[in-house]
């Protein structure tokens, strides 16, 4: 217990000293106590950074997307305006890489982190789009989404499109 306490704070140290030595304008920063709830639920994992595509999917993700952090991004899933982030989370490199879809929530200064999908071997990026009717690329089911939605891709791979129902998280896929 006392190892693992003191793990926690060398970390929380480095991660406040890490946080204060960065660029203020680095678009793949969590706020502090969301980077303790990602080491605590998903330990050894890190946000995906333009520097983790490759090249080809870099210059996509840049030309639509601009600055923005390809494993990050603002987006207001639950409607309630509260932060929300939609994460893209990797673990391992090359062959080995695993990525995890997860929506952090924030509700009386505390954040909830939520695992939404799985995606083995490969360095999907993420971003919102607004509210709208999406339909799958079977034209087998469609999604009426009241707030905006959370896309989860692969560049010239899939794309998938979760949507808060209100009771539940909907998904449909734009591309497989």
């Amino acid at each position: 217990m006392q190892l693992k306490t003191a793990l926690l704070a060398m970390y929380v140290l480095v991660s406040v000293r890490v946080a204060v030595a960065a660029p203020a304008a680095d678009s793949c920063s969590l706020p502090q106590n969301l980077q303790l709830e990602v080491l605590n639920k998903y330990p050894g994992s890190r946000v995906v950074t333009v520097q983790d595509l490759a090249p080809d999917d870099r210059a996509l993700f840049q030309k639509e997307h601009g600055n923005d952090c390809p494993g990050l991004t603002k987006i207001d899933f639950y409607g309630d305006g509260r932060p929300t982030l939609a994460l893209v989370l990797i673990v391992g490199t090359g062959e080995s890489v695993n990525a995890k879809l997860v929506v952090a929530h924030e509700s009386a200064q505390k954040w909830k982190a939520v695992l939404i999908d799985t995606a083995k071997a490969s360095i999907p990026v993420v971003w919102s789009q607004g509210p709208g009717k999406y339909e799958d690329v079977y034209g087998e089911k469609k999604i009426q989404a009241t707030k905006p939605v959370s896309v989860f891709c692969e560049y010239n791979a899939w794309a998938i499109v979760f949507a808060w129902t209100g009771n539940r998280v909907d998904k449909i896929w734009l591309r497989d």
